[in-house]
């Protein structure tokens, strides 16, 4: 019987070296959950139950629990290196199987689609438009490689101040050649539908009636119809136009692109003081962009950016979480599936409910702690020694018990 129950306990701690041996392997494995041996005693049970004098059997191997606590965030240089602060999982998409990972290591493969280093795809939420995402069903994420489109501009804004005792221009004939028909000029690049810059030119002009500014607007030297007087109160706030803006006709600019229809914006603009000054210029037009860049925000928010300043969603990152995690099926490659004693995933959103949120350029370390290990090691080691003990004093006291004559 001795030998039963050494012999149990040998394979026991034996379990234990093994378990110890896969989490200092993995110590610098990013996303690696450690695991941990947990034993229960063996007794004989018969028809009555345990006897009061029974002395046990030995030990088995109760589990090998994952122990899901937070590992170290370490930053890198890569946006798409990415690491959950917090619970949940990435969800991947490995050949129509979905698995679960908290490795963030992703890449790009050669259709654009985000992949981790096994070649399954990072999961999202699909772009719906007017800052919402379709989270009904995650889709494989996947990277634009085209043009970023053209927009034409609709509207320039002019944030200007006139000065309130300018003179009127000498020469009455607005000339663009001639500085002494206007006053003050600015310019801003517009666009229009097929990417193409443009500039235009806005001319103001003192009227010798109070507090009022003719304008003269020119697009690449050609004059555009529609252009206003702007009038301002006694306080120096604009007056008319009313809400600011002033219309233009369309302007043709031959380059077989539609006409540019868009209107000027004053609502900003003052009448202060003696100084002509401008205090901002801006466009809602842009020309075409080459994708320059991946950025992932704390919401698991995916944008793409492009050389013309702007930046698409492209989707938003599905997490999943479990009731038990420790109940997931681990299937190597740091990576884990859904099992019966996990529980069935619970798909979300970074950010809310029980789910951390991202850190791109980021990743996770293992939670494995080296120290604690190698003295779990030696724990395990003492453990087998003795156990082998216990198998040679059993064996001499057998060898006792035969020679008895």
């Amino acid at each position: 019987m001795p030998f039963t129950i050494a012999l149990s306990g040998l394979n026991a701690a034996s379990a234990d070296l093994g378990v110890t041996a896969n989490n200092i392997a993995n110590v610098n494995t990013n996303g690696f959950k450690k695991s941990r041996t947990q034993f229960a005693e063996v007794f004989a049970v018969g028809t009555q139950s345990i006897s009061s004098s029974a002395s046990g059997s030995g030990v088995k191997l109760a589990a090998i629990a994952q122990q899901f606590t937070q590992g170290n965030i370490d930053f890198t240089d890569n946006a798409l290196d990415l690491a959950i602060g917090g619970e949940g999982f990435f969800v991947l998409n490995d050949n129509g199987a979905r698995s679960y990972s908290r490795a963030g290591a992703f890449g790009v493969d050669n259709q654009g689609y985000v992949v981790n280093p096994q070649g399954a795809r990072l999961q999202a939420y699909p772009f719906a438009g007017a800052g919402l995402f379709n989270t009904g069903t995650p889709v494989d994420l996947q990277l634009t490689t085209g043009a970023n489109p053209p927009s034409a501009t609709t509207r320039a804004s002019f944030g200007i101040n006139l000065p309130a005792n300018a003179p009127v221009p000498s020469n009455p004939v607005f000339d663009p050649a001639d500085p002494s028909s206007f006053n003050h000029t600015t310019s801003v690049t517009v666009y229009d539908s097929l990417g193409a810059a443009h500039t235009a030119t806005v001319y103001f002009i003192k009227d010798p009636a109070p507090n009022t500014w003719n304008t003269e607007v020119q697009i690449d030297g050609s004059p555009v119809v529609g252009a206003t007087p702007i009038v301002f109160n006694p306080d120096g706030t604009l007056n008319t136009p009313v809400g600011g803006l002033m219309p233009l006709a369309p302007y043709n600019p031959g380059t077989g692109a539609a006409d540019i229809a868009m209107s000027l914006d004053f609502a900003s603009a003052t009448q202060f003081g003696d100084a002509f000054g401008v205090n901002s210029l801006s466009q809602d037009g842009f020309t075409t962009g080459r994708l320059t860049g991946v950025s992932v925000d704390a919401e698991g928010i995916v944008f793409a950016r492009f050389t013309n300043g702007q930046s698409t969603s492209l989707g938003k990152l599905a997490l999943a979480n479990f009731i038990n995690p420790q109940g997931m099926q681990q299937i190597g490659d740091t990576t884990w599936a859904e099992s019966f004693q996990s529980g069935s995933a619970l798909l979300g959103e970074a950010g809310t409910a029980s789910f951390g949120n991202v850190q791109s350029g980021a990743l996770e370390a293992s939670n494995v702690d080296l120290t604690a290990q190698l003295v779990q090691m030696i724990t395990a080691q003492r453990n087998f020694q003795a156990n082998a003990q216990m198998i040679s004093t059993a064996d001499t006291v057998t060898q006792t018990v035969i020679n008895i004559r």
